[in-house]
């Protein structure tokens, strides 16, 4: 075993040795004032985060796929916002490599994440290439499953974006586009699950939603891409149909009924008067974009 090696993000602050000791208020006040400063260093990545964002909707605008590659806590965070993306947008081509498999998702497998050659089995088996995108994150920026698997998409041509918590680690300069997120010693030395993965968690629901609108998921700040496959979905669906045409109630759901459920093209049959076949043909030509579509129809978006 080597020498150790701390980073911020391992580090025990003196501000929180007495953890132990304190009331539950002091301890939550000292959590949460913790993950304020998690906030505050995901705004100090914007410029970084506005080179990913431009990166990631070039790819995925051209058809690629938006791989995360992770482990731990990072990885199950991953795989918590590809989740998310069907269902909030109908974006289907995403996909997660994780360190230890599909298991660790709700298992801990920490001896994975040293496991370099497997990393890169992983981007092989999915065969990255230049066309997708790909964002890895690691709290400690050096993560050896993470760092491989970035490292041999970048070499395939892929956009890497790597996001880190400690300064100067080899993930950032790894991938092309290198987020910092210094989030600081966490109040539980060394549980990056805390203000690392909050910073994590909000760098990922930035880059991934205004991706996601702005290649056609939003019109307005209405979830137009949504798949309503139940019946709350079907009610807010319902919701958003009518918010966006000022339409009754049941104009909007017989659009909805006549389009099988699919929200862009309601909005664009009730705003245009167009078949449901000339609606999707329209959407087509302005890339899912409803926004686009109506104004090409001659018609006043919101």
């Amino acid at each position: 075993m080597g020498s150790w090696e701390p980073v911020k993000t391992e580090s025990a602050a003196c501000d929180y040795r007495d953890l132990d000791s304190w009331s539950l208020e002091q301890s939550l006040r000292a959590i949460i004032d913790s993950n304020r400063r998690a906030i505050d260093a995901v705004a100090a990545s914007l410029p970084e985060l506005g080179r990913a964002a431009t990166g990631l909707a070039e790819r995925l605008g051209r058809g690629g796929r938006l791989v995360y590659i992770g482990a731990g806590t990072s990885g199950r965070l991953a795989l918590q916002d590809a989740a998310e993306l069907s269902p909030t947008f109908g974006f289907d081509k995403t996909l997660v490599l994780m360190a230890g498999g599909s298991d660790a998702g709700s298992r801990a497998e920490e001896g994975a994440e040293d496991d370099q050659e497997s990393a890169l089995q992983a981007v092989d088996r999915a065969a990255v290439e230049s066309g997708d995108a790909v964002i890895g994150l690691a709290a400690s920026g050096r993560t050896p499953f993470t760092l491989a698997g970035v490292s041999e998409a970048r070499r395939r041509g892929a956009f890497t974006v790597g996001i880190a918590n400690n300064a100067g680690s080899p993930l950032l300069d790894a991938a092309e586009v290198g987020i910092l997120l210094d989030s600081g010693p966490e109040v539980l030395a060394g549980s990056t699950r805390m203000a690392a993965g909050t910073a994590q968690k909000v760098v990922l629901n930035a880059l991934s939603t205004s991706v996601m609108a702005k290649l056609g998921g939003a019109y307005g700040n209405l979830m137009v891409g949504m798949r309503p496959r139940n019946a709350k979905l079907r009610q807010r669906a319902l919701g958003i149909v009518v918010t966006a045409t000022g339409v009754t109630s049941n104009e909007a759901t017989r659009a909805l009924e006549a389009s099988g459920y699919r929200i862009r093209e309601a909005i664009v049959m009730l705003k245009t008067g167009l078949t449901v076949e000339r609606a999707t043909a329209l959407l087509k030509d302005h890339h899912q974009r409803v926004r686009d579509a109506l104004l090409a129809a001659g018609e006043e978006p919101l």
